[in-house]
């Protein structure tokens, strides 16, 4: 497969449409059929602000950064990639730009659209949704109008398998030829080099760790835009969102190798656009997680600070994450699942957590029982300031 293109879905659209509900199916489908294929969401390696003057939405900055998340994908052994994100025509960007920043893909655009009343009853859906209602209709008409994707598929009326199903029938049963069923996956080749006339720079970067349910992404999501509003460009990335590759190798269950490539790969993109600190959240379920990750963000300061929960906590957070009450991320494993099962991952999670604490996992530890998400914050801020593990560079 080495020297073939490696299909890759790209499915489009005005938010709300169902991109990455629609995305995740389309790659959990194929798992489901024994294919080793990989799923990016496109929102999820752009967070970085101020954005350029040079890219306006950051549009090119995210397709460089799908381009490096494909190509550790495909390093670990996926036969084809499925992308969910916005590809702003009205901007200037154009699907043929986009395809010069993912090489060695064979690219199809598949553009998702719905009926203007249908949009908006699922935006008014959305938990959390930072979509201004006004502008959804006439972004919607916009990307009508461009004829943008080589494929289009009407959503309306339509469950999320269904879109999914229609997709791959009118992508010509995608991906075509049909991939073939999973081989021994290798190990990621190593993370690239920085590019001729990239400057080394120094950076900080924080990552938060700890057992599921103890706060990770809304901790670290409120100390990101802490960094903005101190006058930082900085970035924000979850470690789950560039590891969505499987299956994971039996020895790397939790794709750390690959996380930590694409790590490397997204902070460079996110360095050249002015970043000098970076959050990040993700597992990490002992020293040698944390040792594979160890030179991904280098040249960088690395402080890992671990978030600790009790049991009774982890129990609230989980089930109120079962019913949509927390942070949305795509493919969300807890999301819409019986209670019974959000208590079986809650008695996981809480004897994780005692683990790591056995283990005193991490450069700094907090405790978040009966904290809000700014006491935790602030908790963090100070523990990592007077480590002095920023050092004057602190910007959290």
């Amino acid at each position: 497969m080495s020297g073939e293109p490696i299909p890759v879905l790209w499915l489009c659209g005005p938010p709300g449409v169902g991109k990455s509900e629609v995305g995740w199916e389309i790659y959990a489908e194929l798992g489901r059929a024994g294919v080793a294929a990989g799923y990016v969401d496109v929102d999820q390696v752009g967070i970085c602000y101020p954005e350029p003057a040079s890219d306006p939405g950051r549009h090119l900055m995210q397709a460089r950064n799908v381009g490096a998340v494909v190509a550790g994908y495909r390093a670990a052994g996926a036969r084809c990639v499925v992308v969910s994100g916005v590809v702003d025509t009205a901007r200037g960007v154009h699907v043929d730009r986009i395809a010069d920043q993912i090489p060695g893909a064979a690219l199809t655009v598949c553009r998702l659209r719905v009926g203007q009343d249908e949009l908006r009853r699922r935006l008014l859906g959305r938990t959390g949704s930072t979509v201004v209602m006004a502008d959804a209709p006439r972004d919607a008409e916009a990307m009508d109008a461009s004829g943008i994707g080589d494929v289009c598929v009407d959503t309306s009326g339509l469950s999320v398998t269904e879109v999914a199903r229609r997709v791959r029938e009118r992508a010509g049963g995608w991906p075509s030829p049909a991939a073939p069923a999973t081989d021994p996956l290798p190990a990621p080749s190593p993370a690239p080099s920085p590019a001729p006339g990239l400057a080394p720079a120094e950076g900080s970067v924080l990552w938060l760790c700890g057992a599921t349910g103890v706060g990770k992404s809304t901790v670290g999501f409120t100390l990101f835009q802490r960094a903005l509003a101190a006058g930082h460009t900085a970035a924000y990335l979850d470690l789950d969102q560039i590891g969505c590759c499987a299956p994971a190798p039996a020895d790397d269950p939790g794709n750390h190798r690959l996380k930590a490539r694409n790590l490397a790969a997204v902070w460079q993109t996110y360095r050249a656009a002015g970043a000098r600190c970076l959050v990040v959240v993700g597992q990490a379920e002992d020293e040698c997680a944390i040792r594979t990750y160890a030179d991904a963000p280098a040249p960088a300061t690395v402080t890992v600070c671990r978030l600790h929960a009790g049991r009774e906590e982890l129990v609230r957070r989980i089930l109120s994450r079962g019913l949509g009450g927390s942070w949305a991320q795509p493919g969300d494993p807890l999301k819409g699942r019986p209670t019974a099962r959000l208590l079986q991952v809650a008695d996981a999670a809480a004897a994780d957590a005692e683990a790591l604490e056995r283990a005193a996992l991490g450069d700094l530890c907090v405790a978040t029982d009966g904290h809000t998400v700014e006491e935790v914050a602030d908790a963090v801020a100070a523990a990592v300031a007077a480590a002095c593990r920023l050092r004057s560079s602190s910007s959290f």
